[in-house]
């Protein structure tokens, strides 16, 4: 078999930021460093931090006040930042920026007086945070006929944002629906899908004209890492998402000459390479990487840590 590789694959520069802030805080600060929710969707990223000192909670009640937090790259909402506040916390904000910024249009929405929209997956925790960004009311759609379900006039100042790690196909269907209801309504189209989760399901498009099989490295609840999947379906190419290379059945390579493999923008490295090799000892012979994107973009760390480091 041959085994080939999308490109780019892996972290992105989000990811790499609020990685790096739990480690500037358990560098920084003494006593214990709690992160609220995972940093990133990963077992492996959180396992690690866990190692290292990290406390991992689901409550903002159960930080001890006065402690320190990491608030996870999918962002909060404004009423865990409240609560973080009457606890005397002192926070770290790792949302990532391209997720603030989604908060950022959705408040500026919120100002002007427009009914609001989300597209985006319930109980996602990048879409509890933004819904409550703002304190007004958020509609959340998922599928276009989620649209036509809406309770708002068709009248109505109507302005709506995205989940940033969406598929674009998918996406670009809600959208489209909604402007046919909302003729006037305001939004960024799929400009608010990240630039990494964009680059990603491009690579897999590519990927998925070439190989028999699509393997995808990523967590379950990863949400960029299912699309991958589910790009590659699309498309007509069998696909799973595995966390780790124990997760590969030998039979789903029956029969295959080519494997493409990527990995989910939270999926390290250090396990596609464990994939890699299992792949060799289930008989692939060559590797080749795929032309794609370089991405060179890097986040400045919270200014919370910036200062502290200075």
């Amino acid at each position: 078999m041959e085994l080939l590789l999308a490109q780019p694959r892996g972290f992105c520069a989000g990811v790499v930021r609020a990685i790096e802030a739990v480690e500037g805080a358990l560098r920084l600060y003494r006593g214990p460093v709690y992160v609220f929710h995972e940093i990133v969707h990963n077992p492996h990223v959180v396992s690690d931090l866990r190692r290292r000192g990290a406390l991992f909670v689901d409550a903002i009640e159960a930080i001890p006040p006065g402690s320190t937090v990491v608030f996870s790259a999918h962002g909060v909402s404004r009423d865990v930042l409240r609560r973080a506040q009457a606890r005397r916390l002192r926070t770290i904000d790792a949302t990532c920026p391209l997720v603030a910024k989604v908060h950022s249009q959705l408040q500026r929405f919120a100002r002007l007086g427009f009914a609001l929209v989300m597209i985006g997956h319930p109980g996602h925790e990048e879409v509890e945070g933004t819904i409550g960004s703002v304190d007004g009311l958020v509609h959340l759609v998922s599928t276009a006929g989620d649209v036509e379900r809406l309770p708002i006039e068709p009248t109505a100042r109507v302005a709506y944002v995205t989940q940033t790690t969406l598929s674009l196909d998918d996406t670009r269907e809600v959208i489209a629906a909604l402007k046919r209801r909302y003729p006037a309504i305001q939004g960024p189209d799929v400009d608010d899908i990240c630039y990494a989760t964009q680059n990603r399901q491009r690579a897999v498009r590519m990927l998925a004209q070439q190989v028999d099989r699509v393997l995808v490295v990523g967590a379950r609840n990863s949400s960029n890492s299912n699309r991958l999947r589910e790009v590659a379906e699309q498309h007509g190419v069998p696909a799973q998402l595995i966390e780790d290379a124990a997760d590969i059945e030998p039979q789903w390579l029956a029969g295959a000459r080519r494997v493409g493999l990527t990995a989910g923008a939270s999926a390290p490295e250090s396990v596609v390479d464990r994939v890699r090799q299992r792949l060799r000892e289930l008989g692939v012979t060559r590797v080749r990487e795929l032309d794609g994107p370089q991405e060179y973009l890097v986040f400045k760390l919270p200014h919370e840590l910036l200062g502290q480091a200075a």
